[in-house]
């Protein structure tokens, strides 16, 4: 909900984020339980990529998150150059219970840091952690890779909600701060309402749950 009170409106910043990972890892399921607060045990399989849009409020700003959640098929990857060129923020997904998924994960990271912008954030998600009883990638290894390669990692689970709006606002707290004052911020943003419903969470913004 948008912040109330002394500040009802807080300068808005907008950045393009991009979900990449084996196909069936949950990245379309982190996005709804982000964007939504749902959870689709049968979610259908992403066909080329989905667009959706969530805010997180900061203390001094309203962080909103173009989230472009890309197919996990390998006969999509040519296409992923065109979503994440651009981008500020990448999460990358893996299931802790299949450890070729982390391998490809390692590739994407891999191919980020040689084509995606310079300054992009990626995030490393351990998906599925309510089925830690079949994990076969310990925490400790996906921790270690994470911090030798300065990704910022947790494991979440798009089914419980566990650490899905965490990651999405540690993402935001990695975001470049821009001056709200520049003319060509203010021109990129211009026409942007916080009062839309498209342009603010209902529950993941502001300490929404």
């Amino acid at each position: 909900i948008a912040v109330r009170g002394a500040k009802p409106l807080s300068p808005l910043q907008q950045f393009k984020l991009v979900l990449l990972g084996d196909m069936a890892v949950g990245k379309s399921s982190l996005v709804l339980r982000f964007v939504k607060g749902q959870f689709d045990e049968f979610q259908e399989t992403t066909i080329g990529a989905a667009f959706l849009a969530q805010s997180v409020c900061l203390d001094d700003t309203t962080v909103k998150f173009e989230i472009w959640d890309t197919a996990g098929q390998e006969r999509y990857h040519s296409l992923a150059p065109m979503y994440y060129r651009g981008a500020q923020a990448a999460i990358i997904v893996f299931d802790i219970t299949k450890p070729e998924t982390f391998e490809r994960a390692k590739a994407w990271v891999k191919e980020l840091q040689r084509q995606a912008s310079p300054n992009i954030v990626i995030a490393l998600a351990g998906n599925k952690a309510d089925l830690a009883e079949k994990r076969l990638v310990e925490y400790e290894e996906a921790q270690t890779y994470a911090e030798d390669t300065g990704l910022l990692f947790m494991e979440t689970s798009a089914k419980t909600a566990m650490n899905v709006n965490e990651l999405f606002l540690a993402i935001a707290k990695k975001m470049p701060k821009t001056d709200t004052q520049n003319p060509t911020h203010a021109a990129r943003h211009r026409g942007v309402n916080l009062q839309d419903p498209d342009a603010h969470s209902t529950r993941a913004c502001c300490g929404g749950n």
